[in-house]
């Protein structure tokens, strides 16, 4: 019976001694995928803070391919919480403050509907209608420079539309910026308004991925982790973008327009 004995503890040994380097593996692949997501993260949150958007964009590729679609877009959203405060705080001087009144009165009924839709809407045909307007829009602003200033009011249109986008493809912040810039915004006036108009989209957008059972532990534990690396990206962005002028300014953002709106096409 004895050598039975020793041969069941050796089993479970090995059976223990397998757990502890799977879970190692596990830990260890968890690290890698943190830091790769904390580079992306910071080098976006700079673009973001220089040119306004862009960011979130750019970065849902990446998570997508670290953590899956329906992991990705809650995930972006809680990482753009803390950018978008920090860079609204930034330039909180500048900021619009009637204009983001406006844009939330749209903005957050529609990122609610839409976070409770994320689970089954169908993303690829709105990815693609999406890319399609924001190179158009470069065309439209090149045709027509000096285009006509929008009313405060219609930014409650601008708002819904782009809480709905925005909460079912994790970030659709170049579909605002046409507007911001024809209503005359500009650099830090841009870039404060944009943030804290957001801002309001995102917190709006949590509470329907919460209702919808997205806001998983996991989600939560990354989306922490790669705040610091959001925080740096944003303050980072600040000290480049007053050192531009206003017309480099207005061209990265139409780069950065183009840019996305082949990312959609791509995408879609």
């Amino acid at each position: 019976m004895r050598p039975a004995v020793i041969s069941d503890a050796a089993q479970v040994d090995q059976r223990v001694d397998n757990k502890i380097r799977q879970a190692g593996r596990v830990n260890l692949e968890q690290a890698q995928t943190v830091a790769v997501a904390s580079v992306a993260a910071f080098g976006l949150a700079l673009l973001s803070g220089v040119a306004g958007f862009g960011g979130g964009v750019l970065l849902l590729p990446v998570f997508t391919a670290l953590f899956g679609l329906r992991a990705a877009v809650p995930m972006l959203t809680l990482t753009q919480v803390s950018s978008n405060a920090f860079r609204m705080w930034l330039n909180r001087r500048e900021v619009r403050w009637r204009l983001v009144g406006w844009f939330a009165l749209g903005a957050v009924p529609l990122a609610v509907a839409g976070g409770l839709l994320l689970a089954h809407a169908p993303l690829e045909p709105l990815t693609r209608l999406l890319g399609l307007f924001l190179i158009g829009v470069v065309i439209w602003r090149r045709r027509n420079p000096h285009p006509r200033r929008p009313a405060d009011r219609s930014f409650t249109a601008v708002g819904a539309a782009s809480g709905l986008g925005s909460a079912l493809l994790g970030s659709v912040g170049p579909l605002t910026a046409p507007f911001f810039l024809a209503y005359g915004l500009t650099r830090a006036a841009y870039i404060g308004t944009e943030a804290a108009a957001a801002l309001t989209m995102h917190l709006a957008k949590i509470a329907g991925y919460g209702a919808g059972d997205l806001l998983t532990r996991q989600v939560l534990l990354y989306a922490a982790a790669l705040t610091p690396a959001t925080l740096a990206g944003a303050w980072a962005g600040k000290k480049i973008v007053g050192r531009i002028s206003e017309r480099v300014f207005v061209m990265l953002v139409e780069a950065g327009l183009v840019v996305a709106g082949v990312l959609f096409l791509l995408g879609g």
